[in-house]
This record gives C-alpha cells, structure tokens and sequence, in this order.
C-alpha cells in the first residue's frame, strides 16, 4: 500500500511557538499514531515576523548583514535567497518586534535598516525582491529605506534631514541622483495582505498609526508628514520613477507597513501581491501539495482576520485548486462551521478544545498540538 502524505504548512502561533515548531509538534503525534505517514513540512507565513525563517525551512540560504534597527540602534539582521532571488523581511530588522525595550517611537522609527538589507542583495547580483512587509514599527513611508538605497532627502538649508517619519515634515526637495543603479534592472514585488492607500480616513496613519503608539496629535503630524513626502517624490522624480506618486499613494497596499508600500512602489516600482500568495509559489507549495493525501495549516486565533488573507486562508485556497483537503490548528476557533467550509477547511483542531485556559494553552502549546496531530492522524491517515 502507497504510504499516506501529509503536507504541514502551519503559521506561527504568535506568542508561543514558530512556524517550525508548530509543525514539529503536529509531526510528532502524526508520526505517533501513523508512523508510515510521509509527512512534509513546509511552514508558511504571511510577510510578517518569521519570513525569513520560513525560506529557510523550505531550503533557502540565509544572509547576514550588520544594520540598523527602527530608531538607529545596530543590530545584525538576515534576509533569505535562492539563486538570483532575496526575500527580505522588514519585521526582521525594523519590526515592532525590534524596538528597543518594546517601547514605541512612532515619530521616530524608520525604515532605513530594511534598505540596508535590500543594498546587500542588489550588491550580490540579486535582481528579484520580495519585500515581506508585515508587522512594521514606523510610519516614514519607507523614506528610510530609499535613503539606505541612496536617495536623497533635503531641508529647506540643502541639509540631509533626519531618518524617521517626523523629520518628513520639515523636507523640501529630494534628489534622485544616487539611487542605487541596480534598481532600474531589478524586479521588486510587494508581498503584504494590508490594501489601505498610503493617505487619509483609510491611510497608514488613521488606521495603524494608534497601533504604533502615535497620539491623536502624532496622527496629524504623520499624516502631514507622509502629506508632503508623496508631494516631494511626484515633484522631483525622473522620468518613469515615481512619476505617478499621487496615483500610487492611492494605490491599495501604499499604505502597507506605515506607507513603505508606498515607497516600495513609487520609486522602486514594486508590484503588491498578498504576502501568503506570493510566498507558497516562491516555496513551491502547489507541487508539493498535489500528491498529498492532506494539508494542515493554522494559526494562533481562526477568526474573521483570517479569512481577509491571512495564511491559512491562504494556504486552504492553494490546496483546493491542488485537490488536496485541508484541516487546520489553531489556539483557539472563532469560526462557525458554515464559515470554515466556505474558506475551504475540512474542520478545525483548535487547543483550547484540550485545555480551555488561554495562559496554560499557550505554555503547553507544543504538547497540546502533539496530540491534536495524532487525533488528526487517527481521523485523517489511518
């Protein structure tokens, strides 16, 4: 008899456990209880925290670079590549994950450590980026990044202003005329599942500036900021860069990661996908999900965010063009069963069906999905 394949492919349990580990666990009692399972473990992520981590697991090279973290502090951070292609993950050197102490700096923080990773790969020959962009700190509208990549940015003195978003307000001109070369040869795609504009009621600002620790007073001040950063690239860019800002501030997903999409777009001329879509075809994930008997994907929480794009959404969508079932894990299940099959899972496992208290869940996570693996196995495999 042909051996029984299962393709793991969790996200990470924000909080408790990565996307590896998750999948770790859900192996070990899959293995318990139908050891001649062929279990494939392919972790996934949606552009946030754990990017990179993930190509690595699916079998990409990590590259180190010293950098610089949201508000200046040096750190090392890693991006990930195969061949002529880098996934560089923004929460992986300017994330809220990275802030110093945890303490926001809404006013403050930048971007210009993600440029420090891209300059590295454009230095190595890559000449495709994906910019994972999830779980930003800063709201600079990824000025700091197109600094680190040799852009420009000027006060009304001719003086170089400051990194980070507040420093926006007082810019007069920007100056184009080091932007790394390699740009114009590179293909740069913008993988995030956020499709605000990078301005007003719906903008990087209004909705996630709170978020970042900005005041009602901050959100003004930022959204001016961004206001007159869109103004100054329309105004001085060359001819076929950024050209089109005011179009591409409107533009869903310019306001992705504190307007870095924005940037991203505007001057390096990225194209925005969802994060998880972008990620299961470059990790091959519908080949290796086509001869499996079943898929397994979650999360932390199931719920309605999960269903605007998230990567067990995504994950479920892929497996059924695959013909492949899908079950899913998760902390806990805010779904209803009507919903869960209508976004293609099969049934959901979650934790809180084992142990209904959040805290001990969280710590006994790794155990708790151990047996949701063998209760999937004794359902699914045998």
């Amino acid at each position: 008899m042909t051996p029984r394949r299962v393709v793991l492919a969790p996200d990470k349990f924000k909080g408790s456990l990565t996307a590896s580990e998750v999948a770790a666990a859900l192996a070990a009692g899959i293995a318990r209880v139908a050891p001649d399972t062929e279990i494939r473990r392919l972790p996934v992520a949606d552009g946030g925290d754990g990017t990179v981590d993930v190509f690595v697991a699916a079998g990409w090279e990590r590259v180190w670079v010293e950098a610089v973290g949201p508000t200046g502090q040096p750190c090392t951070a890693s991006y990930a590549i195969r061949g002529d292609t880098a996934v560089v993950e923004l929460a992986e050197v300017v994330g809220l994950v990275k802030l110093p102490g945890g303490q926001p700096d809404p006013m403050h923080s930048g971007t210009y450590g993600l440029g420090l990773l891209i300059r590295d790969a454009l230095d190595r020959g890559i000449r495709e980026i994906v910019l994972a962009v999830g779980g930003s700190s800063s709201s600079d509208g990824g000025a700091g990044m197109l600094q680190a990549l040799g852009l420009r940015i000027l006060d009304g003195d001719g003086a170089e202003s400051a990194r980070g978003a507040a420093a926006l307000a007082d810019a007069r001109r920007v100056d184009f005329s080091d932007l790394h070369p390699a740009i114009a040869e590179t293909t740069f795609v913008l993988a995030s599942d956020v499709d605000n504009p990078l301005l007003g009621a719906h903008g990087a600002v209004a909705v996630f500036g709170p978020q970042k620790g900005a005041t009602a007073r901050q959100c003004v001040e930022l959204e001016a900021a961004l206001t007159n950063w869109a103004e100054l690239i329309e105004a001085a860019a060359p001819a076929g860069i950024g050209t089109e800002a005011a179009d591409v501030a409107e533009h869903p997903g310019a306001g992705a990661a504190g307007g870095t999409g924005f940037g991203a777009m505007a001057v390096l001329g990225a194209r925005p996908r969802p994060g998880i879509e972008a990620i299961l075809e470059l990790i091959d994930f519908t080949t290796r999900a086509t001869d499996a008997d079943l898929v397994v994907t979650g999360e932390g929480a199931l719920d309605e965010q999960t269903l605007r794009g998230k990567a067990p959404a995504g994950v479920a969508a892929a497996a059924a063009r695959a013909g492949t079932p899908v079950v899913a894990v998760a902390g806990r299940c805010a779904l209803a069963a009507g919903q869960l099959r209508a976004a293609g899972f099969a049934r959901c496992y979650p934790l809180s069906e084992l142990e209904p208290d959040p805290a001990r869940s969280i710590a006994k996570a790794a155990s708790l999905l151990e047996r949701l693996g063998a209760r999937i196995a004794t359902d699914y495999l045998r």
